[in-house]
């Protein structure tokens, strides 16, 4: 099977094996054989005589044909020493200094081995209240969230992946109100996600409008009052601008946990979709939706026969995980085998969606997506249930809700949507259960060519009915969705929206039908217009509450301030300083970054420099080669175009401007020198930002551009360090972090915020 040129580049950065000095040794063929190889040889614990080497093969197959994925920890660790397979745990953190301090260090384990810890706070008593061993007074939940968000800064994950965690407070806390908004200042405790863990009762005062009792975790006691509709309005603020907090429904979370006789589960892995009991693990798998389908007599139709085999593959695989995995301490070795976990999802199903002519935003989606999630749910039930006949029930059977039932299961989950950022990459298909970013976009590569990529079954409809040219995959990539542009026939229209097109009530729509066929949660991330109101979010975590999620994670477009770096809309921040003696530019900033290139003019080369900051590009340098030519009137173009720019003039109007202007000496030499590529030094300039801002359209599409420098090792954990905001570009390839399956991911390098 072929891999994509992004998937190579993915693996070999992020997955392949290397030698001491850096070198990638591992071919994809081989990365695969040594995965398939050494999970597969769990079945002979349980038979001495089984054929190995045929299980290997199957897991090998599912593999390299992209149906199926384990989590990255599997891909990078299994059959190596570090031997660390799993993605998702949960830490508990004890109300004693002791008991957080051995929580940091744990996690600090985890990290290091390649996973991603969640955590409650919830435990630890509030700010102000009385320590009676030292005679002091507490700092507070989010005193130590701050702590633990500095050790997770200081761990580079197995050296391939980063420290993530996920911090929950319950909505009963006493320190809730300052949790809500811990995030307010977008570069504190920027390894967390965090959520809220609401309440039943606190959703139910909301709904009336009544008050609810704030209670202090380390004595019991109610130590005042709020009113449940004025926090609730406060989460509702904080999401609104930032995109943080989620909420979590841990009452519905508990109530569905098939081991309720374990305790109470109090946290989730970073994304979300895994509820887990404290100090308990799980490995996650993902099935690619988009290789399940098959060419019937009325065109495209899932094929349920391959789909219940790679089911069946993918059940077996993630068990044996179980078996071999190398936890990193002794108290999760213990936990994970004893409700034995396992976590099936999905990806490619907006993929395959397009394939069988259903839209993603309508009731008929909605059913579909019910449809096909039940029918993995159930075949991965039937499928554990056969490995209980064979290696027995998992240990702590006896308090799962399967033992009153009295059917025997090998795993007490066996269903999870995770976020698929990485994976899918790997295997070419849509995130998770998420709607395409893009039907159209434009990469920039090394050369500065732009290379227009086309969702491949979009261009083979354009093709067949006869609507596809260049001209028009570029207004599409330059649009970001096709539901405005004339020529593309309207049932076309209808089936291939991307996230520009769907509502979020039809996101909360689509994750409650999941939701309702997988055991654990699912990770997804509802996307709002700029526009959307504070309203509109709290209507849709009313409408999660209704429809059973389990939690919910929003983000509003351009709610961040650094998102202005790569998109093309007007952004408060962009405005122009206005005074008594008129319009003001903004001071420069004392750092930037940028990029440099060259350009060939009739005069000799032209190297042009264009940064940005926070607030967007912000300044133009221009210098001549030795050649000669005329410096002045570069510089003073450069220098007018900087203060357009940091005035607050749309970067558009000033390309408008630039581009076009005819050169006397550049056009006479055009003819003859194919070396120049421009009309003169003004065009490049306008060029040279243009193509800056296209990488920004390109970004906001959800891919990225090549980079033309390799990041130092110094200077990239230099920017992993400062890397905040998770609409800025990705720390190591300087790409789009896009917004999907509750976290942050770069499509081109596939970098994750949360690990």
């Amino acid at each position: 099977m072929a891999f994509s040129n992004n998937a190579k580049t993915v693996l070999e950065r992020r997955y392949l094996t290397r030698d001491e000095e850096g070198n990638v040794i591992e071919t994809i063929e081989g990365m695969f054989k040594r995965v398939a190889d050494h999970v597969a040889l769990a079945d002979s614990i349980y038979n001495k005589e089984a054929d190995i080497e045929e299980l290997s093969n199957n897991f090998y197959n599912v593999m390299m044909e992209q149906e199926f994925m384990p989590n990255s920890p599997t891909l990078m660790n299994a059959g190596k020493e570090l031997g660390q397979l799993s993605a998702c745990f949960v830490l508990p953190i004890e109300d004693s200094m002791e008991g957080i301090f051995d929580a940091i260090k744990n996690a600090a384990l985890i990290h290091k081995s390649g996973g991603g810890t969640g955590f409650s706070f919830s435990r630890l008593r509030p700010k102000g209240a009385t320590v009676k061993s030292t005679g002091g007074v507490a700092s507070g939940p989010v005193s130590f969230m701050k702590v633990f968000n500095s050790a997770t800064e200081a761990v580079k994950q197995g050296g391939t992946r980063r420290g993530a965690n996920m911090g929950i407070l319950r909505v009963d806390h006493p320190d809730i109100m300052e949790f809500i908004e811990c995030k307010k200042d977008t570069t504190e405790i920027t390894n967390f996600n965090i959520s809220v863990g609401l309440t039943e009762k606190f959703m139910e005062a909301v709904e009336k409008g009544e008050d609810y009792e704030l209670i202090d975790p380390h004595n019991g006691k109610s130590t005042g009052t709020l009113n449940a509709r004025t926090v609730y309005k406060h989460i509702v603020e904080m999401a609104w601008s930032t995109g943080e907090p989620g909420i979590i429904f841990l009452d519905r979370i508990n109530r569905k946990s098939t081991v309720p006789g374990l305790g109470e589960m109090e946290s989730t892995n970073p994304c979300g979709e895994q509820p887990l009991l404290p100090y308990e693990s799980c490995n996650l798998g993902s099935i690619n939706l988009a290789k399940m389908i098959k060419k019937g007599t009325n065109g495209y139709e899932v094929d349920y026969d391959r789909l219940g085999e790679v089911v069946d593959i993918g059940v077996h695989f993630l068990d044996n995980v179980i078996d071999i995995n190398r936890y990193p301490l002794q108290e999760i070795d213990e936990m994970t085998r004893k409700t034995r976990k396992i976590g099936l999802g999905v990806m490619g199903f907006a993929d395959m969606l397009f394939h069988l002519g259903i839209p993603y935003n309508s009731q008929q989606g909605v059913d579909f997506a019910h449809k096909i999630m039940k029918f993995i749910d159930e075949r991965s039930k039937k499928k554990s249930q056969e490995l209980a006949e064979i290696r027995g029930v998992f240990p702590a059977y006896e308090d799962s809700i399967f033992y009153n039932e009295g059917i025997k299961m090998r795993n007490s989950t066996t269903t999870t949507i995770a976020p698929t950022g990485t994976i899918s990459i790997i295997a070419g298909a849509s995130s998770g259960v998420e709607p395409l970013f893009a039907i159209s976009f434009v990469r920039n590569v090394m050369d500065n060519d732009r290379l227009l990529e086309v969702h491949p079954y979009f261009e083979q409809i354009a093709k067949e009915r006869g609507f596809y040219s260049e001209e028009l995959m570029e207004k599409i990539a330059e649009e970001g969705t096709i539901s405005h542009i004339e020529g593309i026939p309207e049932d076309v229209k209808k089936v291939f929206v991307t996230a520009h097109d769907v509502s979020p009530f039809w996101h909360i729509k689509m994750q409650a039908a999941f939701q309702d066929n997988v055991d654990n949660a699912v990770s997804k991330t509802v996307n709002f217009r700029r526009e959307a109101t504070r309203e509109d979010v709290e209507e849709v975590y009313m409408l999660a509450y209704k429809l059973g999620c389990k939690g919910i994670t929003i983000y509003r477009d351009g709610s961040r301030e650094n998102q202005v770096l790569s998109t093309l809309k007007k952004h408060p921040t962009m405005e122009p300083l206005i005074d008594e003696s008129g319009v003001k530019p903004r001071e420069r900033p004392s750092v930037t970054q940028g990029m440099t290139e060259k350009v060939r003019v009739g005069c000799g080369n032209l190297y042009i420099t264009v940064n940005y900051d926070e607030n967007g590009i912000c300044e133009v340098f221009t210098n001549v080669g030795r050649a000669g030519g005329c410096p002045s009137q570069s510089e003073a173009t450069s220098r007018l175009v900087s203060v357009a720019l940091r005035s607050g003039m749309d970067v558009k109007e000033i390309i408008e401007q630039l581009k076009g202007i005819r050169c006397h000496s550049t056009i006479r030499q055009r003819a003859t020198n194919k070396d120049i590529k421009v009309l003169s030094c003004p065009d490049a300039i306008g060029k040279a930002l243009e193509r800056v801002m296209n990488i920004c359209v390109e970004i906001e599409n959800g891919s990225a551009n090549e980079m033309v420098y390799e990041i130092e090792e110094e200077k990239l954990q230099e920017k992993i360090k400062n890397f905040a905001n998770p609409s800025s570009n990705c720390p190591e390839c300087g790409s789009k972090m896009g917004h999907e399956g509750g976290c942050v991911i770069c499509k081109n390098c596939g970098f994750s915020k949360c690990g």
